[in-house]
């Protein structure tokens, strides 16, 4: 096969404290692969940024000034990681024959992106990186991280065991993923949905190389919860088996009551009543919110808004390239046409 040109992309989001390591190594990957021809010499990294606070853009424009291999994608405001990485897969598609996504902590191993590249040109289109150690994480986030896993398998969520977004994606799996057009994003079940060949590179994850996780406790959860009721109504279907779970044992507590009455015994059971009471309304209200959270999904979906804004790009040889490429004739000026 022709040699591939091959594109890293890499989310920022105020990671100035990291960022001058992630190219440096960055770089590095993509030099070997070029010397090897793995890859062809127009491959570059594209650092897209999440609208950032600190100074993580001005030292994207530094970096491509003075290194070849930088790219940069700007935000005009902070959409997300998922949003931030879809529009860095989607703007590196038009010039690469192969995509390579990757955060910009470096707690995955860069190193592993060679193995990709060489699955790549085995055949496959789609290269998961699988944590297969994650004893840099603490214990409460390991657990959690596992556990989520479980849940979206037993849910029918088809997901990678340990695998969060380091991956390989060839051109026509990013064509088809671009028909996508979900607001809620969650690509690490969507990616398994396209269905191309596909392989797994094992890895030890890392301790964070610097600056502070862009994930505390609260976007976890709210990504793990958005991530299920994207992909599954099986709470749903929960709600409505334990209100009919509910309903079978008020007809039983009926059954007693009446029972009782007619027997002539005393039924105080204001303890109970009140517990029974409160216990009802809280699944009332948990089953309400659950519905809400779908129904407001729906609303974002409804109102198709615009993921992300670009609001400047540094571009690369590659990506001129494939502009001239594409540029039409120029027309003749009026004064020559008939």
């Amino acid at each position: 096969m022709a040699t591939p040109i091959l594109t890293i992309v890499v989310p920022c989001y105020n990671e100035e404290e990291v960022l001058p390591e992630t190219v440096f190594r960055l770089s590095s990957v993509i030099d070997a692969l070029i010397t090897d021809n793995l890859v062809a010499s127009t491959s570059t990294m594209l650092l897209v940024d999440d609208g950032s606070k600190d100074a993580t853009w001005s030292l994207i424009e530094r970096f491509h000034a003075s290194n070849s291999f930088v790219t940069g994608l700007k935000l005009a405001r902070n959409a997300g990681h998922q949003s931030a990485l879809l529009s860095g897969l989607m703007h590196a598609k038009s010039y690469s024959d192969c995509v390579v996504s990757i955060d910009a902590d470096l707690q995955d191993d860069t190193d592993v992106i060679r193995e990709f590249v060489l699955k790549f040109r085995e055949g496959f289109d789609i290269v998961y990186g699988i944590r297969q150690d994650r004893s840099a994480d603490t214990f409460f986030k390991r657990a959690t991280a596992q556990g989520f896993y479980k849940l979206m398998t037993s849910l029918g969520v088809k997901i990678h065991y340990n695998h969060a977004d380091f991956r390989l994606m060839s051109k026509r799996t990013l064509d088809n993923l671009e028909k996508f057009q979900e607001v809620n994003l969650f690509l690490r079940g969507m990616v398994p949905l396209l269905g191309f060949p596909s392989t797994q590179v094992y890895y030890t994850r890392k301790e964070r190389f610097a600056g502070e996780s862009k994930y505390p406790l609260r976007k976890m959860l709210a990504f793990a919860f958005d991530g299920i009721t994207s992909f599954s109504v099986t709470p749903i279907r929960f709600v409505t088996l334990m209100g009919f779970v509910l309903f079978l044992l008020s007809v039983v507590a009926a059954l007693y009551a009446i029972i009782g009455k007619l027997l002539g015994a005393n039924v105080t059971g204001w303890t109970s009543l009140v517990l029974s009471v409160w216990f009802i309304g809280g699944v009332q209200l948990l089953a309400l919110g659950l519905i809400g959270e779908y129904i407001g999904k729906i609303y974002k979906e409804v109102k198709q808004r615009p993921l992300f804004v670009i609001e400047k790009v540094l571009k690369g040889s590659a990506q001129e390239q494939e502009e001239l490429s594409v540029t039409p004739p120029s027309i003749p000026a009026a004064s020559n046409r008939r």
